[in-house]
């Protein structure tokens, strides 16, 4: 496996220090923070990814605050191996990482949906014209394409080979590695979520090539979940269900709110508030409403189905066995604002329709924001 290194790996820790954090904290450290609700330190990691954006925005809006809960926030990628070594007890993280987690046997469970379909991109210099400009090319997709699905999404749709022997891949520890180093003119392409094919767009250092929303099946899947460890569920099920409740309220702020939202997403990324801007549109409004809390059993299923037809998985998972979806149905049943599709029709359509374009959403977005809660 080869592994890209290159001198500006410093310049990157220090750049995005504030959100590459460690995953796990020391067991005893995780020990003694068990016992009463109010004394319980919940730890909730994320992906650096634009889809996962109602994570952070809970602690900095004040939601988490709001549920009394006391969440210690880490960003990086290693949400399911500290989940499974029970460091974890709350993630946002990619379903087909989530799968393959619960299929070893992590304590993982979903407990609410977070982003649907894809988003993902595959992102080029702009040396490069034409899809097959790209065989050969240095390329951050894995040492192992063929296990990529955004990769496997884009190479069907621009009509070059799927696999590795085509092309210098190379794997990296994060998107934000693989953006620099195709702005220092170390690669030739790489697959990653917003931001950065915004900022790379941004910064005129490349373009969006392919975009991977919908399933190669042309399905919709279901892209990341809210997941939680079940030893937290059954240990702290009031917790766990104030912990929903203010994911469900930070992806009411985003949609009600997407400048605020915009600039929260901003200081966690570090980015321009225009790319920020973008990105939130772009999850709420073009690509219709792919943040939701709600979850869709079939979009799960077309999830798997593609990942088993591609040989992501080793074997099929059972979707009864890794939901949990108990505490979101009480909440529904003891609130009348948690019906996802109610409340984008009653706040979100009125103001923000779908088929808005971008200049017109941006203009809105300033008339209706309340001013900062961060």
């Amino acid at each position: 496996m080869k592994k890209f290194k290159f001198i500006a790996t410093m310049l990157v820790v220090l750049m995005f220090s504030t959100i590459f954090l460690t995953a796990c904290n020391d067991s005893g450290d995780k020990e003694a923070s068990k016992g009463s609700e109010e004394d319980y330190v919940i730890n909730m990691g994320y992906y650096n990814c634009d889809h996962m954006i109602a994570g952070p925005l809970g602690e900095m809006v004040g939601f988490f605050e709001e549920q009394g809960l006391n969440v210690e926030v880490t960003g990086n990628g290693q949400v399911p191996q500290a989940m499974t070594a029970g460091h974890m007890d709350v993630g946002y993280i990619g379903t087909t990482g989530l799968l393959r987690a619960f299929l070893l046997d992590a304590p993982i469970r979903i407990v609410a949906n977070n982003h649907i379909g894809g988003s993902m991109y595959l992102i080029v210099s702009n040396d490069i014209k034409e899809p097959e400009d790209l065989i050969g090319k240095k390329l951050a997709i894995g040492s192992q394409p063929e296990l990529n699905g955004t990769w496997i999404s884009a190479s069907q749709n621009l009509g070059i080979p799927l696999e590795a022997e085509h092309y210098e891949t190379y794997d990296f520890g994060s998107d934000q590695e693989k953006f620099l180093a195709l702005k220092l003119g170390q690669i030739d392409g790489f697959t990653a979520c917003d931001p950065w094919g915004s900022m790379a767009e941004y910064e005129g250092i490349g373009y969006r090539m392919n975009t991977y929303y919908k399933l190669p099946t042309d399905k919709l899947g279901a892209c990341c979940m809210l997941s939680m460890n079940k030893n937290f569920i059954e240990e702290q099920p009031e917790l766990a269900k104030k912990k929903i409740l203010a994911h469900i309220e930070s992806l009411k702020y985003i949609y009600q709110q997407p400048l605020q939202s915009a600039k929260a997403f901003s200081h966690v990324f570090q980015v321009p508030l225009e790319v920020s801007l973008r990105t939130i549109y772009v999850k709420t409004v073009e690509d219709g409403r792919s943040l939701t809390w709600k979850v869709y059993p079939e979009y799960l299923e077309n999830m798997v189905e593609f990942l088993m037809e591609y040989g992501l998985l080793e074997k099929e998972p059972n979707i009864e066995e890794v939901t949990h979806l108990e505490l979101l149905e009480e909440l529904k049943a003891e609130r009348d604002d948690i019906d996802f599709d109610a409340f984008i029709k009653e706040f979100v359509d009125p103001i923000f329709p779908l088929g808005m374009d971008y200049e017109e959403w941006k203009e809105k977005a300033y008339e209706v924001d309340e001013g900062s809660r961060i």
